[in-house]
């Protein structure tokens, strides 16, 4: 199995289609996606290429900004998103940098869910996102 990669221009408003199909699909509003974000800094391209796809569904979307991927998994909650980091950190055999944001509880829409990934992922690393902000401003 392997996600589905999109361009970092669509970013945002990947993020806008999946809310909707949240919207539509989950009533009662649980954590509907989550958006795990990895700094895959330092690996080497090749490595990241051959093993990404072995650890994600053909439902989940893939977005690259130079080393920063961002995998948008729907009906994944936080719990979920924490498994699959493990996965990823043994398949490639180093620890991650990583932060994860649920929809809605992090945010209800892609403005709030960038922001709460954005200071988290600055609280718990120090990795600056502001990249996630000129995605908010291609969608126009």
């Amino acid at each position: 199995m392997a996600g589905v990669s999109f361009s970092f221009y669509n970013f945002a408003a990947l993020i806008d289609l999946n809310i909707g199909m949240a919207y539509r699909l989950d009533e009662n509003r649980s954590e509907s996606f989550t958006i795990l974000f990895c700094d895959f800094t330092g690996l080497s391209q090749e490595i990241i290429d051959r093993k990404l796809p072995t650890f994600f569904r053909t439902s989940d979307s893939i977005v690259r900004y130079k080393d920063y991927y961002f995998f948008i998994m729907p009906y994944t909650d936080r719990y979920g998103a924490d498994i699959v980091k493990r996965m990823v950190e043994e398949g490639l055999g180093t620890p991650i940098a990583s932060s994860a944001v649920c929809y809605p509880t992090n945010g209800e829409n892609s403005a709030e869910l960038f922001e709460s990934l954005h200071a988290q992922a600055k609280k718990m690393h120090r990795i600056d996102l502001d990249c996630l902000y000129s995605a908010l401003n291609k969608e126009a």
